[in-house]
């Protein structure tokens, strides 16, 4: 056997892997609807960090104030910051707007925000959830019910959904199934090992019992980190994708999707350039050399294409996308290489994290 033919069949052996030993990361469903009865004697603070979020807070709050949830909720939204007058945007009845003090040292901005929302909600409380969700969250009428039946029903620390990315414009299309396809890949939800920050129920306990924000000040990339802590001190964790709660917020250029990606990219790989080296030669093996071995012939280039396909066809089905996108994940793959690699060059710059006029890297590393 040949090096060419060794490393066709482990494209193969490591699709096969994939599709079968990952907890089946790749099939995209949504979640089925939970009873909500007996839901009126629990209460949700909704904690909402924002930013100069002029343009989506407004439709954020809206869908939020009129939830269909039975019990005490109340809106805290932490204005960190702001220069557009988003804080003035969301103000109407039932929402507590908060200043977020001054950014100390070895905390986030976003984590931060998120803190000073904890804190206000601990003086009004106490409430039975805290519902973190992003400023361009559109959440469908049923949502709060929806993740606090699942909490209640199978008992979960953490009930977070990955909400549906917009595409509208063709950048978008052609990236942000691949965006959540590669989260899953990296957080199967069958594993409860991660969450995504825009949509994440948790209990006070669990939060305390995993030490707390402080215990992720730091951490540009808070929601996985969150999750993470709440797993080491024995949480359990939901998580699954969902078309009902939306995000606003618009990337209309491959040229913002590659910015977004790069923020945090490197700091996925804990700011490593050895781990990089290795996590692109990884993704080149996986998603690059199936098709460069098919385009010559080899048959298990062909096959290891074809898995890689059939399995990122789910996401495509899920997100509306034409089925014919599948074949082409090896280009995306290779766009978020380029991202990835560009995210180190920010951070080796000292730009890495940058976001709304405010750059940050980790204080956890």
């Amino acid at each position: 056997m040949t090096v060419v033919d060794s490393i066709a069949w482990l494209t193969v052996g490591i699709w096969i892997y994939l599709i079968l030993g990952r907890g089946f990361f790749w099939l995209f469903r949504e979640p089925q609807p939970v009873a909500t009865d007996s839901l009126r004697e629990k209460s949700v603070a909704v904690i909402i960090p924002a930013r100069d979020e002029a343009a989506v807070i407004g439709r954020a709050i809206a869908s939020l104030a009129t939830q269909d949830f039975p019990g005490p909720l109340r809106i805290f939204l932490v204005d960190d910051h702001s220069t557009d007058g988003t804080g003035e945007i969301a103000a109407r009845d039932g929402v507590t707007i908060l200043p977020a003090p001054a950014l100390p040292s070895r905390w986030s901005g976003k984590v931060w925000a998120m803190q000073q929302g904890v804190l206000a909600a601990e003086a009004a409380g106490p409430f039975d959830y805290y519902l973190f969700t992003d400023a361009d969250i559109v959440h469908a009428p049923s949502s709060v019910s929806q993740l606090v039946a699942r909490a209640e029903s199978g008992g979960y620390d953490i009930v977070s959904l990955m909400v549906e990315l917009a595409q509208n414009s063709w950048a978008e299309r052609a990236l942000i199934p691949a965006f959540v396809f590669f989260f899953f890949l990296l957080y199967p939800p069958a594993w409860g090992a991660g969450a995504a920050g825009g949509c994440l129920l948790i209990r006070p306990g669990a939060l305390r019992r995993a030490g707390g924000l402080e215990r992720i000040k730091g951490e540009l990339i808070d929601d996985c980190s969150l999750a993470r802590e709440v797993r080491k001190s024995g949480g359990r964790i939901f998580l699954a994708p969902t078309r009902s709660n939306k995000s606003i917020r618009e990337y209309a250029t491959f040229g913002e999707i590659g910015a977004m990606i790069s923020r945090t990219a490197f700091t996925q790989l804990r700011y490593s350039w050895l781990i990089l080296a290795g996590s692109l030669a990884g993704l080149a093996l996986v998603y690059l050399a199936p098709p460069i071995l098919a385009a010559t012939g080899h048959l298990g280039g062909w096959i290891a294409w074809a898995l890689m396909a059939i399995a990122y066809s789910s996401a495509l089905r899920f997100y509306g996308r034409s089925l014919l996108w599948a074949p082409l994940l090896p280009m995306v793959a290779l766009f978020y290489m380029g991202a990835t690699i560009d995210s180190a060059i920010r951070h080796a710059r000292g730009r890495g994290g940058q976001w709304k006029g405010r750059t940050e890297t980790s204080r956890s590393v």
